[in-house]
């Protein structure tokens, strides 16, 4: 195993460029398919790109705030006392690799914007923590238990397809939460998960010596503030616990609210959530805003390459890229086989299209509609599109991004782990959708 990582790992260092010059070069072959299969013509597909570049703007600030939220909420004194407190027993490579992929796993399960910070926070404290710890791989394997996130609470398609008055409504109805999240399939799916993947992980850590690579010690940030000393009005306002505790409170106020009047759980929801949660727990306003600034300088690198994702979902729904794609695999599927191939063909168009959300509004409706046709079952059919989209995101530039503004290290040095977590995580989830379909 650890000959294969090594292949996988210089393989990746050599040939892999950067995230953004990826996000290039798959914006150049979305216009070639797009051109080849649907006799698009060039300038037509860079209107389609110029056209729907900024169309995720408002998508782009909700990400942005979710991470911020989430990477402040990670960094208040008491969410860094609890993380100190689960790694307090861990002493060895193999056991930090399998803490920071369960405590990942777990977190993204219940919320993917806090898993998708906290498992790479953790696994950045292990690296600090043990010795002789393979530092691109702890990391790899805090960012692996974002694979739950769509099976999870906050999954986009089981949430949406659960909401009243959804896109897909007047097709599919009402799917409960029942019959996907908390179905016997994908809860089974998600405790193997959380049971094995820590242990697969930890069989990749190198045994030579020589191959380890440590943390650089400077990639830790300060989780303390300094206070600015109270010789000024400003001063006492800025480090004042009354109006830090007290915005927390009525934040939380709305969300107990918002609750109680039978509100859901939406990615606006959560950010309120985090948001005044982070305030509420560093007390004053000083200590919120100088976390907030840190967050900025470590998660600002990403944000411009919404854009290009944008651009690159503007050409394959402008041009019909993506339900064609879905219909080539419709056409060679039955009412037990929808599911693994819708499974199949949502991994492969994530690679283009890194949202769930989006991607379910382009290709939700054609295996949907397959569904119901082929008599196949649309809970499980649902799910495997969402399933086949957090699958791929574990080579997805797109979401590594927060992971390496984080750990301080480059996509080379992580992503020939992550083919490999890849390819585990697809025997699982594949076999989860085909025994899925057989059953119904």
């Amino acid at each position: 195993m650890n000959a294969v990582a090594n292949f996988f790992t210089r393989i990746m260092s050599r040939y892999l460029p950067d995230p953004l010059v990826v996000a290039v070069i798959l914006t150049a072959l979305t216009v070639v398919f797009a051109m080849v299969s649907q006799g698009t013509g060039f300038l037509e597909a860079t209107r389609f790109w110029g056209d729907g570049f900024w169309n995720l703007l408002a998508f782009t600030m909700q990400m942005t705030i979710i991470l911020l939220a989430g990477f402040i909420l990670a960094r208040t004194p008491l969410t860094n006392w609890l993380m100190d407190r689960l790694i307090a027993p861990v002493s060895t490579p193999a056991g930090a690799v399998i803490a920071a992929t369960m405590i990942g796993a777990v977190a993204s399960w219940m919320n993917w914007g806090f898993g998708l910070v906290i498992g790479t926070l953790i696994a950045q404290k292990l690296g600090h923590k043990v010795k002789g710890l393979h530092y691109p791989l702890v990391i790899a394997a805090g960012y692996s238990g974002f694979a739950l996130y769509g099976v999870g609470l906050s999954g986009s398609v089981p949430l949406l397809i659960n909401t009243p008055g959804h896109f897909l409504e007047k097709s599919i109805g009402l799917v409960p939460l029942s019959s996907t999240i908390f179905s016997p399939i994908l809860l089974t799916t998600s405790v193997l998960i959380v049971v094995t993947l820590p242990f697969f992980n930890a069989m990749l850590h190198p045994k030579d010596p020589a191959q380890i690579k440590e943390v650089d010690p400077g990639t830790q940030a300060a989780f303390t503030v300094a206070e600015v000393k109270r010789d000024t009005p400003s001063d006492r306002l800025n480090n004042s616990p009354v109006i830090g505790i007290g915005l927390g409170l009525f934040g939380m106020l709305y969300v107990g609210q918002y609750l109680w009047n039978g509100g859901g759980v939406t990615l606006n929801f959560v950010n309120t959530v985090f948001l005044f949660l982070g305030i509420l727990l560093f007390v004053t306003p000083h200590r919120f805003l100088a976390a907030l600034t840190d967050g900025v300088k470590i998660l600002g690198g990403i944000i411009i390459q919404y854009p290009f994702y944008a651009g690159i979902l503007a050409i394959l729904s402008g041009s019909g890229l993506v339900v064609t794609l879905a219909n080539w695999f419709v056409a060679i599927s039955s009412a037990e086989t929808l599911p693994i191939w819708s499974f199949v063909s949502a991994g492969l168009i994530n690679i283009f299209v890194p949202s769930g959300g989006g991607q379910w509004v382009i290709q939700g409706p054609v295996m949907m509609e397959a569904a119901r046709q082929l008599g196949a079952s649309i809970p499980a059919t649902a799910l495997a599109v969402q399933i086949g989209d957090q699958w791929t995101n574990m080579v997805q530039p797109f979401w590594l991004l927060p992971a390496l503004a984080i750990s301080g290290l480059k996509l080379s040095d992580i992503m020939g782990y992550m083919v490999l977590i890849l390819a585990y995580l697809g025997v699982i989830f594949g076999g989860a959708c085909l025994i899925w379909g057989m059953v119904g």
